[in-house]
């Protein structure tokens, strides 16, 4: 006889299923990969066969795998439906939307965030959370948060999405003299101080220069916030790399960061739920905010 099974170790097998990749699901659930591989095992323990083989070329689904699979997908999106129709049928006044920002998020973006939702059909209060990507993604998963506005820099399988702002990124140096444009190129030469990965920043970073098979020479200390990285900047230490909505004042000296002559930007996204009783609005709100990106 089967054990009860754990809901979190189907949504890992399911996220395991969709983007082919332990690393990539566990990216995506905000967690590390032996505890998503550990959850996966327990649940493979449970069902009594394995549900993916791992090999050099990747992950693939078992024949067990493939008849299981689908019916993991139909029974979470049925607990999906009851979570759903429980807050529609418990919160039929809800005039709110909550909404989750990464403090890479710029003024300007959420200013219109709150403009166009008193647009809607049926305007609404705008309720914001600011927190670190893994906190904002587990909201919304648990349905605290009704939409998120972080970097797109991670996957999130199963939700919906979209771009809706992208931004110039700007390298503050300790030698600059004059605001001429760095190529990614020569930004290779330079060493960068980097923040917590946890606003999305860090990881934009690594990322960029990964797929450009560049190596990232990075101080060995890390600043807390965007004031710091400036601060430090300016100690010598290295130098920093922002969206330029997150410079101080206008006046830091900072250069645009190109690549190949086209300006490097760094995209932002909407994520949310088309489970949600607020789904109509929500995307909505999306389209709205991708339509009026600048």
């Amino acid at each position: 006889m089967i054990d009860r099974l754990n809901p979190e170790g189907l949504r890992y097998a399911q996220a395991v299923a969709e983007t082919k990749s332990f690393s990539a699901a566990a990216r995506a659930y905000g967690v590390t990969q032996p505890a998503l591989s550990n959850g996966i095992a327990k649940l493979e323990e449970r069902l009594g066969d394995r549900l993916f083989d791992r090999s050099p070329r990747g992950v693939t689904q078992t024949a067990f795998g493939a008849r299981i699979l689908p019916l993991i997908e139909r029974a979470l999106a049925a607990l999906d439906a009851v979570a759903a129709e429980a807050r529609r049928l418990t919160e039929p006044g809800e005039q709110r939307i909550r909404m989750g920002l990464s403090p890479l998020i710029g003024s300007h973006l959420v200013a219109r965030a709150f403009t166009m939702v008193r647009d809607l059909p049926l305007p609404r209060d705008l309720v914001l959370r600011e927190a670190n990507m893994q906190d904002l993604r587990e909201c919304l998963q648990a349905g605290q948060l009704d939409i998120i506005l972080i970097p797109a820099v991670a996957a999130m399988p199963r939700f919906e999405h979209r771009v809706v702002d992208v931004e110039p990124i700007v390298v503050v140096s300790p030698d600059i003299t004059e605001a001429t444009p760095l190529e990614l190129e020569e930004a290779g030469k330079e060493q960068f101080i980097l923040v917590p990965d946890t606003c999305g920043l860090t990881t934009f970073t690594t990322q960029l220069f990964q797929a450009h098979e560049m190596p990232l020479r990075t101080y060995a200390g890390e600043a807390l916030g965007y004031q710091v990285l400036e601060d430090w900047a300016k100690l010598g230490l290295g130098s920093a790399m922002v969206p330029r909505s997150k410079l101080t004042s206008p006046e830091v000296p900072h250069r645009p960061l190109m690549n190949e002559g086209r300006e490097v930007q760094i995209s932002f996204e909407a994520v949310w739920s088309s489970d949600s009783p607020l789904g109509t609005d929500l995307l909505q709100l999306a389209d709205s905010l991708a339509a009026a990106r600048r």
